[in-house]
């Protein structure tokens, strides 16, 4: 795998087929924009072709990927179980066995010393299908009913089924094209769920369905007619009330109706607010609200059950300038914060009736503190995860009153991982507003500063997502082969508060790409690397940016890895018939508007391909992707193709069964893994 043998082999050419694209006076011409259909034979054939290309030029590594993926798969414990968590007096849990893709959900009654009874097997069901993803699992009140998603394409379209757990007997109900979940009402026979349109893929519509009956004889409870929201249902945890959400990048509306009256229609909490975001949850005889009304990082209000007009809003939580609220658990007498300081999570617990309050404590530098599943409501023990760079997942049982920890279990690394032996940091860059970005960085034992180290830099950097330094087995497969992996939690996500998203997106999105930047910059100048053995990686709208960094600084990167990129910015956002477009004019503008049409235009990979040498690059994408089609990097490819002015790699990997989330199973997705790890190490000579 070098650049010799890209001059030998020669490559796929794209056919070209100029189309004229025009608004606003200015016209782009898309020589590949014949590309966007899944069906057309000469497409699947470039796909094909790209896809032989890499094969091809890959292997001379076809041992090391397979060394690679035996290693990663070698790390897991294959016969394993999740910690058992109770709700309405069964003990639910998912455990795999050996030399199995998916996993076995089951449960026990009333004690786990009972016999086990297996909800779901998807190794079974997944028996004759590529591709098998079962979602949205929700059990009925009464332990009986079992409603859960299933998708055998990789679109996120799934099939709503219902299964009686007492007899094992899968009903004839079908409901097509939903999100999977599903929430069910008191009576233990009516549950909603959410409907998507066939096109778009919005989440449009809530339905309700009674077991037993014709699905043809749901009713629509509720549609969402602004293209810019998607709705979906849910059960509150007292399983007083059925919530029904419609939610925008920058607004939101609830929905809410008695769980025990499900014919009943439901009522509006708050009407839709431009800039206003909120949710809702129920403890006892209040609501309460975490919202940013008049509060960037949000605040939490209460207000009665019967008074939810935001008049009667009653602050509990104040907005603070240095704290994100992102969200809250309610129990009987406490109350959990999740919040984030400085980058870093915190878990505050509140003593509803006495009002005091602490933080649990952890240690590390850089580190990730959750939430985990806590359904049971009159509890005192908080469930929660915990991990680092350096720390394996570990589930925690803590003790609100008494302030004590159970480790319930530790995410077990086969082949004696040992975290003493590895290093993480925490440091920052400076960009060049002047803006500290926090790098998050993790290597073995042994690792030189002397500048001549690899070193992967991961950014995503959009929709106020948050990526945190969490535990990765399969990266130790890069660590213990002389790498350093470094997250930069660059603008446009919400790692350093609410601002730190609105200063990475609309007429700022570029502050995203030279936060990437300067961080990379900086680990150059601190001698963690070179330009010479600097890699980046980013999936989705990190592919986005990605694509935008390579364009801006090609000679920064040795090499990059774009997975599932959204490069194609502006002949995207131009088309409403596309899933997810219309919901996003409020993250990336709505390009109908020359403003945001000219900057977009300014950043969007695709547009701005230029003859100019680049570094070698790795794209993936699968055909079925619901978030972002398959023929934005097929076209992106093209063009680099036709462009470029380096004899560097390009490889270009369509996964022919899959779509935005990769393989399914549990194992198969290491092979890509594998396959961007050897691309890597390839480079590196390694």
């Amino acid at each position: 795998m070098s650049a010799e043998s890209t001059s030998t082999i020669a490559a796929p050419v794209a056919e070209k087929k100029d189309t004229a694209l025009t608004i606003h006076g200015d016209t782009r011409i898309d020589s590949y924009y014949w590309m966007n259909d899944r069906n057309d034979p000469k497409v699947l054939a470039y796909l094909n072709a790209e896809n032989a290309y890499l094969d091809t030029l890959m292997a001379p590594a076809a041992q090391l990927r397979k060394k690679l993926y035996e290693e990663m798969r070698g790390r897991i414990m294959e016969t394993d179980a999740s910690v058992p968590y109770l709700k309405d007096g069964y003990y639910y849990y998912t455990r795999y066995v050996e030399g199995k893709e998916y996993p076995i959900y089951c449960r026990k009654k009333g004690s786990l010393e009972a016999k086990e009874e297996i909800t779901l097997n998807v190794n079974e069901m997944a028996a004759g299908h590529d591709y098998y993803q079962v979602g949205g699992m929700a059990v009925s009140p009464d332990g009986q009913w079992l409603a859960f998603g299933v998708d055998t394409v990789s679109r996120r379209q799934y099939t709503i089924r219902v299964k009686n757990l007492q007899t094992g007997e899968i009903l004839p109900d079908a409901i097509l094209n939903t999100t999977g979940g599903a929430a069910w009402a008191s009576d233990n026979k009516t549950f909603f769920y959410t409907g998507k349109d066939p096109v778009t893929l919005r989440a449009d519509r809530i339905g309700r369905h009674v077991v037993g009956t014709e699905v043809a004889k749901d009713k629509e409870i509720f549609h969402e007619k602004d293209e810019t929201y998607n709705t979906f249902a849910y059960r509150s945890k007292s399983g007083q009330f059925i919530f029904i959400a419609s939610e925008s990048t920058l607004s939101s509306e609830y929905r809410i109706l008695d769980a025990s009256k499900p014919m009943n229609d439901a009522r509006v909490f708050y009407p839709r607010q431009h800039d206003m975001l909120y949710d809702v949850d129920h403890q006892d005889q209040h609501f309460y609200i975490r919202t940013n009304y008049e509060a960037k990082n949000f605040r939490l209000m209460e207000c009665p059950l019967d008074k939810t007009n935001i008049r009667d809003w009653k602050e509990v939580i104040p907005h603070r300038a240095d704290v994100l609220l992102e969200g809250q658990e309610l129990f009987r007498d406490h109350m959990v914060l999740s919040e984030r300081k400085n980058g870093l999570t915190q878990l505050r617990v509140i003593n509803t009736h006495t009002h005091k309050e602490h933080y649990l404590h952890f240690d590390e530098p850089a580190y990730v503190a959750s939430v985990s599943i806590n359904p049971e409501f009159d509890t005192k023990t908080l469930r929660y995860v915990y991990t680092s760079m350096t720390t394996p997942n570990s589930t925690y049982d803590y003790d609100m009153d008494a302030k004590t920890n159970e480790l319930k279990k530790r995410q077990e690394v086969l082949g004696g991982y040992d975290p003493k032996n590895y290093v993480t940091e925490r440091v920052y860059a400076t960009a060049g507003d002047g803006v500290k970005v926090p790098i998050s960085i993790v290597y073995k034992k042994g690792f030189e500063k002397d500048g001549k180290r690899p070193l992967l830099l991961y950014g995503y950097g959009s929709y106020g997502h948050s990526i945190d330094p969490g535990f990765s087995s399969g990266r130790l497969s890069l660590l213990d082969r002389g790498f350093a992996y470094a997250i930069a939690h660059i603008r446009g996500g919400e790692e350093m508060g609410r601002q730190w998203y609105e200063d990475g997106k609309l007429f700022k999105k570029k502050n995203t790409f030279t936060d990437f930047i300067d961080c990379a910059e900086f680990l150059v100048a601190q001698k963690y690397t070179d330009s010479a053995h600097l890699y980046a990686m980013g999936g989705s709208a990190g592919g986005l940016l990605i694509g935008a960094v390579v364009n801006m600084r090609p000679k920064l990167w040795n090499g990059v890895i774009a997975a599932v990129p959204f490069v194609d910015v502006v002949t995207t956002m131009l088309d409403e018939s596309i899933p997810l477009t219309t919901g996003e004019f409020d993250e990336w503008g709505n390009p109908k508007k020359k403003d945001y049409y000219d900057y977009m235009k300014s950043y969007s990979p695709y547009d701005n391909v230029v003859a100019q040498d680049y570094p070698n690059m790795l794209v993936l994408t699968g055909l079925h992707d619901s978030q972002v089609q398959y023929w934005e990097p097929a076209k992106w490819v093209a063009k680099l193709r036709a462009l470029k002015t380096d004899k560097h790699l390009l490889l270009f990997k369509t996964d022919m069964e899959a779509g935005h989330g990769g393989a399914s199973g549990r194992f198969k997705p290491l092979e890509d893994v594998a396959l961007q790890y050897a691309f890597l190490l390839g480079l590196e000579g390694k």
